[in-house]
C-alpha cells in the first residue's frame, strides 16, 4: 500500500493541474494507480480525501495557526531557505521550494530532504548539478510558510520574519541556527602562536538575514561579533562550545 505522503503529493499534484502521465513522471506511482486515485478509490487515510475539489490536505499557515507546524524541521528549513533557498512559480498557483546543498554534505542533504518532507508531506526530489545537490518539493503553500518569497535577490531587498515566524522561533531557536549554519556557516581553526581555537563563521550578504542569525544566537546567549562586512564570527570558548552540542560538523 502507498504512503499517506504519497497519496497527498499526488493530490497536490492533481489540484496544481498535472495530468496523469506528469504525475507519474514526478512521483514515479503508475499512471493505472493515479487515475484510481483521480477517481476517489484512495486508500482509506483520515488526511487524505478524494478529488477533485479543494480538500485535500491543508496549509496550517493560511487556517491561522502556524503552530500546528512540525516546530523543529520548520525552523530547521527556514534556516537553510534563507541561507541556500528559493522559491520558483510554475504556474496553475504551484511553487516549487529549492535548497542547494554541496555534495561534500551528504548528511546535510539527508536532513534538508527530511525536513521538507516533514514541514509538507509532497514527494522530495533530488536534482544533482555540479558540486552540488537541488532538493526541491512542488506545493501551492511554500509561499504561506515562507512570506520572504519575492522577486529579486534576498540581499537586494527587505527580509525579515513575520510576527507568528518571530514566535515560534522564540520557542527555541536552535534549529534556525542550525539550519543558518548548515547553508552558509562554517567551523574553522584560528591558530594564534601555534595553538588552535575553534570560532564559527556566518557569511551572507544580507544585513538582514545576519542579523536574525544574530538575534537567535543573542537568545540562547552566543556571543558573537563582525568579523568582515559580510560574516558573523563566534569565537568565545563558551559560546563555540554551545554551538558545537548544537550544530556539530557539517558532513
Amino acid at each position: 500500500m502507498r504512503s499517506r505522503a504519497e497519496v497527498a503529493s499526488v493530490l497536490e499534484l492533481m489540484r496544481a493541474g498535472l495530468n496523469d502521465s506528469q504525475i507519474a513522471r514526478e512521483s514515479g506511482i503508475p499512471r493505472r494507480t493515479i487515475r484510481d486515485w483521480r477517481s476517489g478509490r484512495t486508500p482509506d487515510f483520515d488526511r487524505v480525501r478524494t478529488f477533485p475539489g479543494n480538500h485535500g490536505p491543508s496549509c496550517v499557515v493560511c487556517e491561522g495557526d502556524p503552530t500546528r507546524l512540525p516546530l523543529p524541521a520548520y525552523i530547521y528549513l527556514l534556516g537553510l531557505y534563507l541561507g541556500d533557498g528559493y522559491i520558483a512559480s510554475h504556474g496553475r498557483g504551484v511553487f516549487r521550494l529549492r535548497i542547494v546543498c554541496a555534495d561534500a554534505y551528504p548528511h546535510l542533504i539527508q536532513c534538508c530532504e527530511s525536513a521538507m518532507a516533514e514541514v509538507l508531506p509532497n514527494k522530495v526530489s533530488r536534482v544533482p548539478k555540479v558540486g552540488c545537490t537541488e532538493v526541491a518539493s512542488y506545493s501551492k503553500h511554500w509561499p504561506c510558510l515562507f512570506p520572504q518569497h519575492g522577486p529579486g535577490r534576498k540581499h537586494e531587498r527587505k527580509i525579515e520574519l513575520t510576527p507568528w515566524q518571530q514566535e515560534l522561533v522564540g520557542l527555541d531557536p536552535r534549529p534556525l541556527i542550525r539550519g543558518l549554519l548548515h547553508s552558509d556557516g562554517c567551523r574553522v581553526l584560528n591558530w594564534v602562536n601555534g595553538t588552535p581555537y575553534p570560532r564559527y563563521h556566518f557569511s551572507n550578504v544580507s544585513a538582514d538575514i545576519r542579523g536574525i542569525f544574530g538575534r537567535a544566537c543573542d537568545q540562547l546567549g552566543v556571543e558573537w561579533r563582525p568579523n568582515n562586512p559580510w560574516c558573523l564570527s563566534v569565537a568565545r570558548q563558551g559560546s563555540v562550545a554551545l554551538l558545537d552540542g548544537l550544530v556539530g560538523a557539517k558532513r
